[in-house]
C-alpha cells in the first residue's frame, strides 16, 4: 500500500478526535480561550446537554476579522509568543481547538476588538458557510451547533444529554475554582446552574461551587517549599462524601486529574477517613515551569512532574499541618434527621392535647395489651417517685464555668458510652471511645517523634497462636514494632510471643492486638511507605488501648478527657473518620420544645 498524504479535512477530524471527546471537552476549549483572552466575565449556555448547542461569550481582549481567520486554521496561536514550547504559562495553546471543533460542528465567531467594529465568521463542518458584520459589545462570542452531526460514528457513543450535561457542568466548575478573579455564569436550556461574581476569595468561590457549608467546616492549606507552594482549601475529615468527585486539584492554575496528587490526597487522610469516605477539598499547587510538564496529554488533564516524591510529600505535608492546626474541630451542622427523632413528651406539642370541656387535658395512654383509654389527666396522679438520678460526687473544688472551656464541663454518662457535657453555647455529646482512641494515637505519634514509646513488660509473656504467613509479617516487622513500644518474638512456625505492650495502652487484650495487627499488614504492607505503614499499626493500637464504650467514667476522669480533646489535633474525629463529639446548640434546643 502507498503512502498518501491526507486531505485537510480529514486531518482536522482526526485531530478533532484528540480534543474533542465529547461537549465537555469543547466546551472546555472555548473557556480556556476566554480565559487566556483577557476576560473578566464568562457566560456559557448550553442545550440538551451540549449536543444542540454550545455557546461562550466574553468579555476579553476580541479579535480582529483577520485574526478570526488565523485562529481557524491549523497551529495557529497568540499563546507562544517564542518557540519555548515548555514555557507555556496559558491554558492552552495547540492552536488546533478551533479548526477541530469546527471540523465537526457548526462553528460560529462573532468577536469586536474596543475601539472598532465586530465581525463573524461561520465554518460548517470545516466549510465556510458566511462571514460579515456583527453587533456584540467588546468581546467574542462562539456558537457551537449540531456537535458530530455529520460523523455518526462519534455522535452515537456520546452519553445522554443528561450525563454530557454533568460533564459540562463539571468543567466549567473547575475552571471556575481556579479562577476567582472571573464571573462565571452557566444555563442549561435557559435554567441557571452556575452563577459567580468576579473578585471573590478562593475561600467564597470553592464553597459557592461545591457546598455551602464548607466554609465553615474547612482549614485554609498554606504550606511553601522554596519555590513550590500549595495553597487551597481543605474540608475537615468529618466533611465528607461517598465518592471522590469533591477533589479538585489545580497545578499552576490548570485543573488536573493525576493520580500522584490523588494518592496523596488519601495519604494525608489516611487515619482520618473511612476507607470509603472521601475529603472534599480544592487544592492549588504552584511551581516553576522547568518541575512540571504540561504536555502530556492533549487536553493537558495530567501533568508529570520532575520530583514526584517532592511534590507529594508537599500535598501530605501541607494537608497534615493545616488539619493539624485544626484541633478538636468537627463538622457541626444540625441534622434535620437527626432532629426529627427526638420524641416530644406527650406525643406531641401541647397545641395538639385534646382538651375536655372542664379545660383539664385528657391522655391516651396504653396499659400491657389494651387499648388506650381516655381519661382526666387529674383522676390518674399517683405520688411522685423520682426517676433514678445520675451520679454524683464530691468537688474539692468549685464547678468550672462551662464558657471557660469550648468543650464545655461534664455534667453525666449515658449508657457508660457517652459524656455529656454543658458549653456556654450549647449541649456537647462525646463518644469517649472514639475520642479517647484520637487521643491514644497523638499520644504514641508524639512518643515515637520524641525518640519512642515507652513499654510495659508483661509480667508472664504471652503466646498469641497465628497462620505461617501472618508470623512471617509480623517477624519482619519486629524492628518497626518494637520503636512503637510492642515486643514480639517468633515461637515456632505458628505462633508470636509478647513479652510488653506499649505503655500507653494499659491493660489491653493482647490476643486481640497482635491478630489485628497481622490483618492490617497483610493489607498495607508493600502498598505504603514505612511512615504510613506506621501510622496504620499506630492507629490499630490506639483503638485497642483506648477507653471502651461500657465503662463508667467518674466526673474527674470525664473532664480531663475533654480538656485533652481540646488541645489535641485532630480530635474531632476518631481515627476511622467519624465524629467524636456533636454539639446541640441552643437555638436548636429550643425549637425542639417549641421557643422558636
Amino acid at each position: 500500500m502507498s503512502i498518501r498524504r491526507l486531505p485537510e479535512h480529514l486531518v482536522n477530524r482526526i485531530a478533532a478526535g484528540e480534543v474533542v471527546e465529547r461537549p465537555a471537552s469543547a466546551l472546555k476549549e472555548l473557556v480556556e480561550n476566554s480565559i487566556d483572552a483577557g476576560a473578566r466575565r464568562i457566560a456559557v449556555n448550553i442545550s440538551e446537554g451540549g449536543l444542540s448547542a454550545i455557546e461562550v461569550v466574553d468579555d476579553g481582549c476580541g479579535m480582529e476579522p483577520a485574526q478570526i481567520v488565523l485562529a481557524l486554521e491549523r497551529h495557529a496561536t497568540s499563546k507562544l509568543p517564542d518557540d519555548a514550547i515548555e514555557a507555556v504559562t496559558t491554558l492552552g495553546f495547540r492552536g488546533e481547538a478551533l479548526p477541530s471543533i469546527a471540523s465537526v460542528a457548526d462553528l460560529t465567531i462573532e468577536s469586536r476588538v474596543r475601539g472598532a467594529d465586530g465581525w463573524y465568521r461561520r465554518i460548517d463542518h470545516g466549510e465556510l458557510a458566511g462571514e460579515g458584520p456583527a453587533a456584540l459589545p467588546p468581546g467574542t462570542r462562539i456558537r457551537v451547533a449540531h456537535l458530530f452531526a455529520k460523523v455518526p460514528a462519534r455522535r452515537k457513543f456520546l452519553r445522554s444529554a443528561r450525563s454530557e450535561y454533568a460533564a459540562c457542568v463539571d468543567v466549567v466548575r473547575r475552571l471556575a475554582m481556579a479562577r476567582p478573579d472571573i464571573g462565571f455564569s452557566l444555563e442549561h436550556d435557559e435554567r441557571r446552574a452556575i452563577l459567580v461574581s468576579p473578585d471573590e476569595d478562593r475561600v467564597s468561590r470553592v464553597a459557592a461551587l461545591t457546598d455551602k457549608d464548607l466554609a465553615d467546616n474547612s482549614v485554609a492549606v498554606d504550606f511553601r517549599r522554596e519555590a513550590i507552594s500549595l495553597t487551597g482549601v481543605a474540608g475537615l475529615p468529618t466533611f465528607n462524601r461517598g465518592v471522590a468527585d469533591h477533589q479538585y486539584l489545580f497545578v499552576n492554575g490548570r485543573p488536573v486529574k493525576d493520580r500522584l496528587l490523588i494518592g496523596a490526597v488519601r495519604a494525608a487522610y489516611q487515619d482520618m477517613l473511612a476507607r470509603d469516605r472521601h475529603p472534599v477539598m480544592a487544592l492549588f499547587l504552584d511551581l516553576p515551569g522547568d518541575l512540571v510538564d504540561v504536555n502530556v496529554h492533549p487536553a493537558k488533564t495530567e501533568v508529570r512532574f520532575r520530583d514526584p516524591g517532592l511534590i507529594r510529600g508537599m500535598i501530605v505535608g501541607g494537608l497534615r499541618a493545616a488539619l493539624d492546626e485544626a484541633g478538636h474541630r468537627s463538622v457541626q451542622r444540625a441534622s434535620v434527621a437527626g432532629l426529627g427523632s427526638w420524641q416530644v413528651g406527650g406525643g406531641g406539642s401541647p397545641s395538639a392535647w385534646p382538651v375536655p370541656a372542664g379545660g383539664n387535658p385528657t391522655y391516651s395512654m396504653p396499659v400491657g395489651d389494651a387499648a388506650p383509654r381516655q381519661g382526666n389527666v387529674w383522676d390518674r396522679v399517683v405520688d411522685y417517685v423520682p426517676a433514678p438520678m445520675a451520679r454524683a460526687e464530691a468537688s474539692a473544688a468549685p464547678v468550672p464555668e462551662p464558657a471557660s472551656f469550648p468543650m464545655g464541663v461534664a455534667r453525666g454518662q449515658i449508657a457508660a458510652t457517652y459524656i455529656v457535657a454543658e458549653a456556654s453555647d450549647g449541649l456537647v455529646i462525646v463518644d469517649q471511645h472514639a475520642a479517647h482512641e484520637r487521643l491514644v494515637l497523638e499520644r504514641m505519634r508524639r512518643a515515637m517523634a520524641a525518640g519512642g514509646v515507652s513499654r510495659q513488660a508483661l509480667l508472664l509473656p504471652e503466646v498469641v497462636e497465628l497462620d505461617e504467613p501472618a508470623c512471617d509479617r509480623l517477624e519482619a516487622r519486629i524492628g518497626e514494632l518494637s520503636e512503637m513500644g510492642l515486643d514480639l518474638e517468633r515461637f515456632g512456625p505458628r505462633a508470636m510471643l509478647v513479652r510488653a505492650t506499649p505503655a500507653l495502652l494499659g491493660q489491653g487484650d493482647v490476643q486481640g492486638l497482635v491478630v489485628d495487627l497481622a490483618d492490617e499488614l497483610a493489607a498495607y504492607d508493600e502498598a505504603l511507605s514505612l511512615k504510613e505503614r506506621l501510622d496504620h499499626v499506630a492507629a490499630t493500637m490506639a483503638c485497642h488501648g483506648s477507653v471502651r464504650a461500657g465503662r463508667t467514667l467518674s466526673v474527674a476522669e470525664m473532664n480531663a478527657l475533654l480538656r485533652e480533646m481540646e488541645v489535641t489535633p485532630h480530635s474531632g474525629q476518631c481515627n476511622h473518620g467519624r465524629p467524636t463529639w456533636i454539639k446541640l446548640g441552643h437555638d436548636e434546643i429550643e425549637k425542639l420544645f417549641g421557643r422558636k
